[in-house]
């Protein structure tokens, strides 16, 4: 039973592992996407006293901008995150930036913006078309509950007599043995951030699937509220933009993209990073100008409220500053068990042959 569990590990890690180690590379860096692009494009991301920018006015200068050129317009995404500018993508595939209150523009979308957009499409697809994303949501379950449960299994099986040993690494051991020690030691002290990070992970390749999963934390009784007594209501574009809501910020505006002319409005709890739940909802106003809630965090499904969490929970975000250092330290994490795991089978490898011979 030992030796199969050990060549499952093994052979798992040399093959998704590598490719885990990719993830965890890209992750790693995404993690401070906010605050690189901010800092390498303070004149596209930034605006000077941003803080007495009101609400209203942040929500007439994207109504306005908008309506310049709307049948060009594809997407517009309001202040969010490090971004305090207003920012519009059109059918043509350019993004221009515009200043929240002046609305004066700022200028295009810049190199290093597209290197981060590059990276997070890497990250989620290898660069594959189509079946890209199924690799990686693919590896990275085989990671989460193949990979290291084994390897939890061989740790437990060697030290759960002498658990202290398991923890802790000897810097100056035989040569054969630092691999194996730098190997056990980063794998079990980052074995639950590393679980939790793979299983989340692997949400955005098989959402449909965790969804019908979570489904069993839905309560019978369903939860009305004030928004959906206003699914009836007429609104125009221009209403339904400029409309303050006490709770949620409007974070982008989704053209339509056919002669459907539904339009989608996505909210967010804060425009910035905070730590705790991620609370948003998404409404949708179709052609004959009804405004109705296609979701929202106060009054969701609990398998839509839980789903909503698999993104703070694996960039870190949920805990805050705190949560996304440990993100960014655990994503490096899966490239150094390849590499001391390869040298430790190698040199097994090696000891196996001078036997032999």
């Amino acid at each position: 039973m030992h030796k199969i569990i050990w060549k499952i590990h093994l052979w798992l890690g040399l093959s998704c592992g590598v490719i885990a180690s990719f993830s965890g590379l890209t992750g790693a860096l995404y993690v401070w996407q906010p605050e690189i692009t901010s800092l390498l494009n303070p004149k596209l991301l930034k605006v000077k006293d941003f803080s007495k920018v009101n609400e209203k006015t942040i929500l007439s200068s994207a109504y306005f901008l908008t309506t310049q050129n709307e049948g060009e317009v594809s997407k517009i995404f309001l202040p969010y995150r490090e971004q305090q500018t207003i920012s519009i993508n059109y059918k043509d595939g350019k993004t221009f930036y515009y200043h929240p209150k002046t609305r004066v523009f700022l200028g295009e979308k810049s190199e290093s913006i597209q290197f981060f957009e590059t990276l997070l499409k890497l990250h989620r697809t290898l660069g594959i078309s189509k079946i890209g994303k199924y690799i990686i949501g693919t590896s990275t379950l085989l990671f989460c509950f193949f990979l290291l449960t084994t390897g939890f299994y061989m740790w437990w099986k060697a030290y759960k007599n002498n658990l202290s040993k398991g923890f802790t690494m000897k810097w100056k051991p035989k040569k054969k043995r630092f691999y194996f020690n730098i190997h056990k030691v980063f794998g079990i002290y980052f074995l639950l951030p590393l679980l939790v990070i793979a299983f989340t992970g692997g949400y955005f390749t098989y959402y449909k699937t965790y969804k019908s999963a979570l489904s069993i934390f839905n309560s019978s009784d369903k939860i009305v509220s004030d928004e959906e007594a206003k699914q009836e209501k007429i609104f125009s574009l221009k209403e339904a933009v400029l409309q303050t809501d006490g709770k949620y910020a409007l974070r982008a505006i989704y053209y339509p993209k056919d002669s459907s002319r539904v339009y989608k409005l996505r909210y967010i709890k804060d425009r910035f990073i905070q730590a705790g739940f991620r609370r948003t909802k998404e409404m949708e106003l179709n052609k004959q100008g009804k405004l109705r809630t296609i979701s929202s965090f106060d009054f969701d499904l609990n398998s839509n409220r839980i789903a909503a969490q698999f993104y703070p929970v694996h960039i870190g975000e949920i805990a805050g500053v705190l949560g996304r250092v440990l993100v960014f330290i655990s994503g490096l994490v899966p490239i150094i068990l390849l590499i001391t795991g390869f040298k430790v089978y190698s040199s097994k490898t090696k000891r196996l042959k001078k036997v032999v011979n």
